[in-house]
Protein backbone atom coordinates (compact mmCIF):
# COMPACT_ATOMS: atom_id res chain seq x y z
CA UNK A 1 0.00 0.00 0.00
CA UNK A 2 0.78 3.63 -0.58
CA UNK A 3 1.17 6.16 2.13
CA UNK A 4 -1.84 8.03 0.84
CA UNK A 5 -4.05 4.61 0.95
CA UNK A 6 -2.85 4.04 4.56
CA UNK A 7 -5.36 5.11 7.65
CA UNK A 8 -4.73 6.74 10.73
CA UNK A 9 -7.91 4.56 12.77
CA UNK A 10 -8.84 5.70 16.32
CA UNK A 11 -11.27 2.54 17.58
CA UNK A 12 -13.71 3.91 20.33
CA UNK A 13 -15.86 2.37 22.88
CA UNK A 14 -16.09 1.73 26.68
CA UNK A 15 -16.37 -1.59 25.80
CA UNK A 16 -12.37 -3.52 25.75
CA UNK A 17 -10.24 -5.57 27.35
CA UNK A 18 -9.48 -6.24 30.02
CA UNK A 19 -13.44 -6.61 29.74
CA UNK A 20 -14.48 -9.85 27.84
CA UNK A 21 -17.61 -10.18 25.35
CA UNK A 22 -18.22 -9.51 21.60
CA UNK A 23 -17.93 -5.73 21.03
CA UNK A 24 -13.91 -6.19 22.46
CA UNK A 25 -13.56 -9.25 20.46
CA UNK A 26 -15.00 -7.56 17.63
CA UNK A 27 -12.40 -4.71 17.93
CA UNK A 28 -9.19 -6.36 19.19
CA UNK A 29 -9.25 -8.76 15.91
CA UNK A 30 -10.15 -5.88 13.58
CA UNK A 31 -7.51 -3.61 14.69
CA UNK A 32 -5.09 -7.11 14.33
CA UNK A 33 -6.19 -7.59 10.63
CA UNK A 34 -5.89 -3.80 9.75
CA UNK A 35 -2.33 -3.31 11.26
CA UNK A 36 -1.77 -6.32 8.75
CA UNK A 37 -3.14 -4.46 6.14
CA UNK A 38 -0.85 -1.67 6.68
CA UNK A 39 -3.17 0.84 8.66
CA UNK A 40 -2.58 2.67 11.80
CA UNK A 41 -4.73 1.53 14.55
CA UNK A 42 -5.03 2.99 18.05
CA UNK A 43 -7.95 2.11 20.38
CA UNK A 44 -9.36 4.50 23.37
CA UNK A 45 -11.28 2.81 26.01
CA UNK A 46 -11.79 3.92 29.79
CA UNK A 47 -9.73 3.02 32.50
CA UNK A 48 -10.08 -0.81 34.10
CA UNK A 49 -9.47 -0.62 37.66
CA UNK A 50 -5.48 0.55 37.97
CA UNK A 51 -5.20 -0.09 34.24
CA UNK A 52 -5.06 3.38 33.50
CA UNK A 53 -2.59 4.79 30.68
CA UNK A 54 -1.22 3.95 27.29
CA UNK A 55 -0.34 0.58 26.61
CA UNK A 56 0.65 -1.51 23.64
CA UNK A 57 -0.35 -4.93 22.94
CA UNK A 58 0.18 -7.71 20.32
CA UNK A 59 0.82 -6.20 16.59
CA UNK A 60 1.79 -2.83 17.75
CA UNK A 61 -2.02 -2.01 18.63
CA UNK A 62 -1.89 0.90 21.12
CA UNK A 63 -4.60 1.56 23.87
CA UNK A 64 -5.03 4.55 25.53
CA UNK A 65 -6.76 4.15 29.05
CA UNK A 66 -8.66 7.23 29.49
CA UNK A 67 -8.94 8.11 33.51
CA UNK A 68 -12.53 7.23 33.50
CA UNK A 69 -14.28 5.14 35.81
CA UNK A 70 -17.30 3.21 34.64
CA UNK A 71 -20.53 4.62 35.75
CA UNK A 72 -23.22 1.64 35.02
CA UNK A 73 -22.58 -1.25 33.04
CA UNK A 74 -19.26 -0.61 32.40
CA UNK A 75 -19.77 2.82 30.52
CA UNK A 76 -18.75 5.75 31.37
CA UNK A 77 -21.00 8.73 32.98
CA UNK A 78 -22.41 11.03 30.02
CA UNK A 79 -20.16 14.49 30.35
CA UNK A 80 -21.12 15.88 26.97
CA UNK A 81 -17.83 17.91 26.57
CA UNK A 82 -15.68 16.21 29.86
CA UNK A 83 -14.29 14.22 27.38
CA UNK A 84 -13.36 17.00 24.65
CA UNK A 85 -9.62 18.13 25.50
CA UNK A 86 -8.46 14.50 26.19
CA UNK A 87 -10.13 13.13 22.78
CA UNK A 88 -8.76 16.20 20.97
CA UNK A 89 -5.61 15.57 22.05
CA UNK A 90 -5.08 12.03 20.82
CA UNK A 91 -6.56 12.79 17.55
CA UNK A 92 -4.01 15.18 16.95
CA UNK A 93 -1.14 13.67 18.31
CA UNK A 94 -2.09 10.40 16.46
CA UNK A 95 -2.79 12.17 13.27
CA UNK A 96 -6.21 10.36 13.11
CA UNK A 97 -8.53 10.74 10.16
CA UNK A 98 -10.66 8.20 10.59
CA UNK A 99 -13.00 7.77 14.04
CA UNK A 100 -14.73 4.48 14.29
CA UNK A 101 -16.81 4.41 17.40
CA UNK A 102 -18.11 1.09 18.45
CA UNK A 103 -21.23 -0.29 20.49
CA UNK A 104 -24.46 1.99 20.59
CA UNK A 105 -24.39 1.62 24.25
CA UNK A 106 -21.18 3.02 25.03
CA UNK A 107 -21.28 6.62 26.18
CA UNK A 108 -17.55 7.20 25.24
CA UNK A 109 -18.14 5.99 21.64
CA UNK A 110 -20.80 8.60 21.16
CA UNK A 111 -18.73 11.50 23.08
CA UNK A 112 -16.05 10.87 21.02
CA UNK A 113 -17.99 10.70 17.47
CA UNK A 114 -19.25 14.24 18.26
CA UNK A 115 -15.86 15.84 19.47
CA UNK A 116 -14.59 14.28 16.22
CA UNK A 117 -17.36 15.40 14.14
CA UNK A 118 -17.09 19.13 15.11
CA UNK A 119 -13.51 18.69 14.21
CA UNK A 120 -14.33 17.87 10.86
CA UNK A 121 -13.40 14.31 11.48
CA UNK A 122 -14.98 11.66 9.14
CA UNK A 123 -17.31 9.26 10.64
CA UNK A 124 -25.20 9.70 17.98
CA UNK A 125 -26.13 8.44 14.42
CA UNK A 126 -27.52 12.15 13.05
CA UNK A 127 -24.64 12.78 11.91
CA UNK A 128 -21.93 10.00 10.76
CA UNK A 129 -19.94 9.67 7.34
CA UNK A 130 -21.17 6.22 7.19
CA UNK A 131 -22.31 3.33 9.53
CA UNK A 132 -21.71 -0.06 9.53
CA UNK A 133 -24.22 -3.02 10.59
CA UNK A 134 -23.27 -6.62 11.38
CA UNK A 135 -26.91 -7.81 10.06
CA UNK A 136 -29.21 -6.70 7.75
CA UNK A 137 -31.77 -7.06 10.91
CA UNK A 138 -29.50 -4.30 12.66
CA UNK A 139 -29.49 -2.00 9.69
CA UNK A 140 -32.89 -1.54 8.85
CA UNK A 141 -33.56 -0.91 12.99
CA UNK A 142 -30.56 1.58 12.34
CA UNK A 143 -32.38 3.19 9.22
CA UNK A 144 -35.61 3.33 10.79
CA UNK A 145 -34.33 4.74 14.36
CA UNK A 146 -31.96 7.37 13.10
CA UNK A 147 -33.39 8.46 9.96
CA UNK A 148 -30.07 7.67 7.60
CA UNK A 149 -30.13 6.71 4.25
CA UNK A 150 -29.71 3.12 3.59
CA UNK A 151 -26.57 3.53 0.98
CA UNK A 152 -24.87 4.97 4.07
CA UNK A 153 -24.92 1.85 6.40
CA UNK A 154 -23.07 -1.06 5.16
CA UNK A 155 -23.66 -4.66 6.95
CA UNK A 156 -20.55 -6.69 7.67
CA UNK A 157 -20.58 -9.35 9.44
CA UNK A 158 -18.84 -10.41 13.10
CA UNK A 159 -16.58 -13.23 12.22
CA UNK A 160 -14.78 -16.35 14.73
CA UNK A 161 -11.26 -17.02 14.81
CA UNK A 162 -11.36 -20.92 13.86
CA UNK A 163 -7.58 -21.68 14.73
CA UNK A 164 -8.62 -21.05 18.20
CA UNK A 165 -12.36 -21.92 18.33
CA UNK A 166 -11.89 -25.60 17.32
CA UNK A 167 -13.67 -29.20 18.14
CA UNK A 168 -12.23 -31.30 20.79
CA UNK A 169 -9.99 -34.10 19.89
CA UNK A 170 -12.98 -36.80 21.56
CA UNK A 171 -16.47 -35.63 21.44
CA UNK A 172 -17.99 -35.54 24.84
CA UNK A 173 -20.27 -38.74 26.15
CA UNK A 174 -23.43 -39.07 24.55
CA UNK A 175 -24.64 -40.68 27.67
CA UNK A 176 -24.67 -37.12 29.64
CA UNK A 177 -25.90 -34.05 27.43
CA UNK A 178 -24.14 -30.75 28.42
CA UNK A 179 -26.30 -27.41 27.86
CA UNK A 180 -23.81 -25.07 27.71
CA UNK A 181 -24.45 -21.20 28.29
CA UNK A 182 -21.77 -18.24 27.88
CA UNK A 183 -23.22 -14.96 28.44
CA UNK A 184 -23.47 -11.85 30.62
CA UNK A 185 -26.23 -12.63 33.36
CA UNK A 186 -28.30 -9.39 32.79
CA UNK A 187 -32.29 -9.28 31.67
CA UNK A 188 -31.37 -8.34 28.18
CA UNK A 189 -29.39 -11.54 27.27
CA UNK A 190 -32.40 -13.76 29.09
CA UNK A 191 -31.29 -14.59 32.11
CA UNK A 192 -35.05 -14.40 33.74
CA UNK A 193 -35.94 -17.16 30.92
CA UNK A 194 -33.07 -19.18 32.27
CA UNK A 195 -35.05 -19.30 34.94
CA UNK A 196 -37.84 -20.82 34.07
CA UNK A 197 -36.01 -22.96 31.26
CA UNK A 198 -33.44 -24.80 33.23
CA UNK A 199 -36.04 -26.68 35.51
CA UNK A 200 -38.31 -28.01 33.08
CA UNK A 201 -35.78 -29.04 30.66
CA UNK A 202 -34.34 -30.91 33.88
CA UNK A 203 -37.38 -32.52 34.34
CA UNK A 204 -38.16 -33.76 31.39
CA UNK A 205 -34.31 -35.25 30.45
CA UNK A 206 -32.67 -36.87 33.41
CA UNK A 207 -29.20 -36.84 31.96
CA UNK A 208 -29.39 -33.16 31.10
CA UNK A 209 -26.75 -31.22 32.74
CA UNK A 210 -26.24 -27.37 32.41
CA UNK A 211 -22.47 -25.83 32.67
CA UNK A 212 -23.28 -21.60 32.97
CA UNK A 213 -20.22 -19.30 32.93
CA UNK A 214 -20.93 -15.49 32.83
CA UNK A 215 -21.53 -13.08 35.65
CA UNK A 216 -24.02 -10.25 36.86
CA UNK A 217 -27.11 -9.30 38.79
CA UNK A 218 -29.35 -11.62 37.56
CA UNK A 219 -26.93 -14.53 38.77
CA UNK A 220 -28.45 -14.75 42.09
CA UNK A 221 -31.80 -15.45 40.71
CA UNK A 222 -29.91 -18.17 38.75
CA UNK A 223 -28.26 -19.57 42.15
CA UNK A 224 -31.58 -19.47 44.13
CA UNK A 225 -33.60 -20.95 41.17
CA UNK A 226 -31.13 -24.23 41.91
CA UNK A 227 -31.59 -24.00 45.15
CA UNK A 228 -35.28 -23.98 44.95
CA UNK A 229 -35.42 -27.09 42.67
CA UNK A 230 -32.46 -28.54 43.89
CA UNK A 231 -30.21 -29.16 40.77
CA UNK A 232 -26.72 -28.37 42.39
CA UNK A 233 -25.54 -31.69 40.44
CA UNK A 234 -26.83 -30.60 37.62
CA UNK A 235 -26.45 -26.76 36.69
CA UNK A 236 -22.44 -25.27 37.50
CA UNK A 237 -21.57 -22.10 38.05
CA UNK A 238 -18.34 -21.10 36.94
CA UNK A 239 -18.82 -17.25 37.41
CA UNK A 240 -17.23 -14.89 34.49
CA UNK A 241 -14.64 -16.91 32.33
CA UNK A 242 -11.89 -15.32 30.87
CA UNK A 243 -12.07 -15.26 26.69
CA UNK A 244 -9.05 -17.19 26.83
CA UNK A 245 -10.63 -20.01 28.58
CA UNK A 246 -14.24 -20.08 26.38
CA UNK A 247 -13.23 -22.81 24.16
CA UNK A 248 -12.50 -25.21 27.08
CA UNK A 249 -15.81 -24.60 28.59
CA UNK A 250 -17.64 -25.24 25.06
CA UNK A 251 -15.89 -28.36 24.09
CA UNK A 252 -17.21 -29.92 26.93
CA UNK A 253 -20.76 -29.63 25.93
CA UNK A 254 -23.14 -30.94 23.32
CA UNK A 255 -25.69 -27.66 23.05
CA UNK A 256 -25.11 -24.25 23.22
CA UNK A 257 -28.32 -22.21 24.86
CA UNK A 258 -28.44 -18.63 24.26
CA UNK A 259 -31.66 -16.78 25.57
CA UNK A 260 -31.09 -13.30 23.99
CA UNK A 261 -34.22 -10.54 24.27
CA UNK A 262 -32.05 -8.53 22.05
CA UNK A 263 -28.95 -9.23 19.35
CA UNK A 264 -27.41 -8.15 16.75
CA UNK A 265 -25.37 -10.55 15.75
CA UNK A 266 -24.04 -12.75 18.91
CA UNK A 267 -20.00 -14.02 18.02
CA UNK A 268 -20.89 -16.47 20.78
CA UNK A 269 -22.77 -18.57 18.57
CA UNK A 270 -20.13 -18.11 16.01
CA UNK A 271 -17.58 -19.35 18.39
CA UNK A 272 -20.14 -22.27 19.88
CA UNK A 273 -20.64 -23.46 16.14
CA UNK A 274 -16.86 -23.15 15.16
CA UNK A 275 -16.26 -25.75 18.25
CA UNK A 276 -19.03 -28.06 16.92
CA UNK A 277 -21.94 -27.35 19.56
CA UNK A 278 -25.17 -27.31 17.79
CA UNK A 279 -27.05 -24.00 18.83
CA UNK A 280 -30.55 -23.38 20.81
CA UNK A 281 -31.15 -19.51 20.24
CA UNK A 282 -34.13 -17.03 20.63
CA UNK A 283 -35.04 -15.76 17.46
CA UNK A 284 -34.73 -12.43 17.89
CA UNK A 285 -32.63 -9.19 15.55
CA UNK A 286 -29.69 -10.48 13.81
CA UNK A 287 -29.65 -14.30 14.79
CA UNK A 288 -31.54 -15.73 12.20
CA UNK A 289 -28.44 -14.63 10.18
CA UNK A 290 -25.78 -15.93 11.38
CA UNK A 291 -25.75 -19.61 10.94
CA UNK A 292 -27.26 -21.68 8.90
CA UNK A 293 -30.69 -23.16 9.71
CA UNK A 294 -29.24 -26.73 10.15
CA UNK A 295 -26.57 -25.84 12.62
CA UNK A 296 -29.49 -23.70 15.12
CA UNK A 297 -32.87 -24.50 16.26
CA UNK A 298 -34.57 -21.38 16.91
CA UNK A 299 -37.38 -20.35 19.48
CA UNK A 300 -39.12 -17.60 20.65
CA UNK A 301 -38.11 -15.53 23.83
CA UNK A 302 -41.16 -17.64 25.61
CA UNK A 303 -40.23 -20.17 28.42
CA UNK A 304 -42.47 -23.31 26.60
CA UNK A 305 -40.94 -22.81 23.15
CA UNK A 306 -37.08 -22.60 24.41
CA UNK A 307 -38.00 -25.95 25.95
CA UNK A 308 -39.65 -27.36 23.02
CA UNK A 309 -36.74 -25.87 21.19
CA UNK A 310 -33.67 -27.84 23.29
CA UNK A 311 -35.92 -30.93 23.18
CA UNK A 312 -35.72 -30.67 19.28
CA UNK A 313 -32.21 -30.10 19.26
CA UNK A 314 -31.79 -33.37 21.72
CA UNK A 315 -33.12 -35.38 19.19
CA UNK A 316 -30.65 -33.95 16.64
CA UNK A 317 -27.45 -34.39 17.97
CA UNK A 318 -26.67 -38.06 16.67
CA UNK A 319 -26.19 -36.33 13.32
CA UNK A 320 -23.90 -33.58 14.41
CA UNK A 321 -20.49 -33.92 13.25
CA UNK A 322 -18.53 -31.19 15.25
CA UNK A 323 -15.73 -31.31 12.30
CA UNK A 324 -18.03 -30.67 9.60
CA UNK A 325 -19.64 -27.89 11.35
CA UNK A 326 -16.17 -26.53 12.03
CA UNK A 327 -15.21 -26.73 8.91
CA UNK A 328 -18.38 -24.95 7.31
CA UNK A 329 -17.58 -21.84 9.90
CA UNK A 330 -14.16 -21.64 8.39
CA UNK A 331 -15.49 -20.66 4.99
CA UNK A 332 -18.05 -18.65 6.08
CA UNK A 333 -16.47 -16.22 8.66
CA UNK A 334 -12.91 -15.08 8.69
CA UNK A 335 -11.78 -11.36 9.81
CA UNK A 336 -9.61 -10.63 7.48
CA UNK A 337 -12.80 -10.36 5.37
CA UNK A 338 -14.23 -8.40 7.74
CA UNK A 339 -11.55 -6.12 7.63
CA UNK A 340 -10.59 -5.71 3.56
CA UNK A 341 -14.49 -4.56 3.82
CA UNK A 342 -14.18 -2.52 6.97
CA UNK A 343 -11.24 -0.54 4.85
CA UNK A 344 -14.12 -0.19 1.64
CA UNK A 345 -16.10 1.38 3.86
CA UNK A 346 -13.02 3.69 5.50
CA UNK A 347 -12.27 4.58 1.58
CA UNK A 348 -15.74 5.87 0.50
CA UNK A 349 -16.55 7.77 4.33
CA UNK A 350 -12.81 9.78 2.99
CA UNK A 351 -14.34 10.83 -0.25
CA UNK A 352 -17.51 12.04 1.20
CA UNK A 353 -17.80 15.58 1.16
CA UNK A 354 -17.38 18.11 3.97
CA UNK A 355 -20.07 20.27 5.93
CA UNK A 356 -19.10 22.97 8.32
CA UNK A 357 -21.19 23.49 11.49
CA UNK A 358 -23.91 25.62 9.65
CA UNK A 359 -24.17 23.25 6.91
CA UNK A 360 -24.71 20.23 9.25
CA UNK A 361 -27.61 22.35 11.66
CA UNK A 362 -30.40 21.28 9.82
CA UNK A 363 -29.89 17.78 9.84
CA UNK A 364 -29.74 17.84 13.91
CA UNK A 365 -32.85 19.85 13.46
CA UNK A 366 -34.75 16.63 12.07
CA UNK A 367 -34.08 14.64 15.22
CA UNK A 368 -37.59 16.18 16.81
CA UNK A 369 -39.44 19.09 17.67
CA UNK A 370 -37.47 19.59 20.62
CA UNK A 371 -34.92 16.96 20.61
CA UNK A 372 -33.21 18.80 17.62
CA UNK A 373 -33.09 22.27 18.64
CA UNK A 374 -31.33 20.73 22.19
CA UNK A 375 -29.49 18.68 19.38
CA UNK A 376 -28.17 22.05 17.70
CA UNK A 377 -27.38 24.32 21.40
CA UNK A 378 -25.18 20.68 22.21
CA UNK A 379 -22.98 20.92 19.00
CA UNK A 380 -22.96 24.88 18.78
CA UNK A 381 -21.67 24.67 22.59
CA UNK A 382 -19.49 21.85 21.27
CA UNK A 383 -17.67 23.72 18.58
CA UNK A 384 -17.42 26.84 20.77
CA UNK A 385 -15.63 25.20 23.55
CA UNK A 386 -13.59 23.21 20.12
CA UNK A 387 -12.08 26.85 19.55
CA UNK A 388 -11.49 28.00 23.07
CA UNK A 389 -9.07 24.77 23.10
CA UNK A 390 -7.79 25.85 19.64
CA UNK A 391 -6.54 29.37 21.58
CA UNK A 392 -5.84 27.82 24.89
CA UNK A 393 -3.29 25.06 23.05
CA UNK A 394 -3.18 25.44 19.38
CA UNK A 395 -2.76 21.97 17.72
CA UNK A 396 0.78 22.49 16.24
CA UNK A 397 1.99 23.24 19.83
CA UNK A 398 0.50 19.29 20.64
CA UNK A 399 3.34 16.69 20.26
CA UNK A 400 3.14 14.01 17.48
CA UNK A 401 3.26 10.99 19.17
CA UNK A 402 6.32 8.07 17.30
CA UNK A 403 4.36 5.65 15.14
CA UNK A 404 5.78 2.04 16.60
CA UNK A 405 5.78 -0.72 14.71
CA UNK A 406 6.68 -3.79 16.44
CA UNK A 407 7.82 -7.24 14.41
CA UNK A 408 4.93 -8.58 12.12
CA UNK A 409 7.06 -12.27 11.96
CA UNK A 410 3.89 -14.32 12.56
CA UNK A 411 2.35 -15.98 10.10
CA UNK A 412 -1.00 -14.67 10.06
CA UNK A 413 -3.46 -13.34 11.85
CA UNK A 414 -4.31 -16.94 13.55
CA UNK A 415 -1.16 -17.19 14.77
CA UNK A 416 -1.28 -13.81 16.20
CA UNK A 417 -4.45 -14.41 17.78
CA UNK A 418 -3.24 -17.85 19.07
CA UNK A 419 -0.46 -15.97 20.89
CA UNK A 420 -2.94 -13.77 22.39
CA UNK A 421 -5.20 -16.46 23.99
CA UNK A 422 -2.19 -18.57 24.99
CA UNK A 423 0.14 -15.58 26.89
CA UNK A 424 -3.38 -13.31 27.57
CA UNK A 425 -1.41 -10.43 26.25
CA UNK A 426 -3.84 -7.94 27.47
CA UNK A 427 -2.72 -8.99 31.53
CA UNK A 428 0.77 -8.40 30.01
CA UNK A 429 1.14 -5.20 27.77
CA UNK A 430 3.85 -3.12 28.23
CA UNK A 431 3.13 0.09 29.69
CA UNK A 432 4.06 3.31 27.90
CA UNK A 433 6.13 5.98 29.64
CA UNK A 434 3.65 8.07 28.29
CA UNK A 435 0.26 9.49 30.40
CA UNK A 436 -2.58 10.95 28.90
CA UNK A 437 -2.68 14.46 30.02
Amino acid sequence: MTDREKHSILMVSDFFYPNFGGVENHIYYLSQCLLKLGHKVVVVTHAYGRRSGVRYMTGGLKVYYVPWRPFFNQNTFPTLYGTLPIIRTILIRERINIVHGHQTFSTLSHEALMHARIMGYKFTLADVSQAICVSHTSKENTVLRSGLVPHKVFVIPNAVDTAVFKPAFHRPSPLEIVIVVISRLVYRKGADLLVEVIPEVCRLNPNVRFIIGGDGPKRVRLEEMREKNSLQDRVDFLGAVPHTQVRSVLISGHIFLNSSLTEAFCIAILEAASCGLLTVSTRVGGVPEVVPDDMIVLAEPDPSDMVRAIQRAITMLPKIDPQVMHNRMRELYSWHDVAKRTEIVYDRALKCSDQNLLERLPRYLSCGAWAGKIFCLVMIFNFLLWHLLELWQPADGIEKAPNVILSRDYNGLEECCRKHNNAETHKNSRDSNSNIS
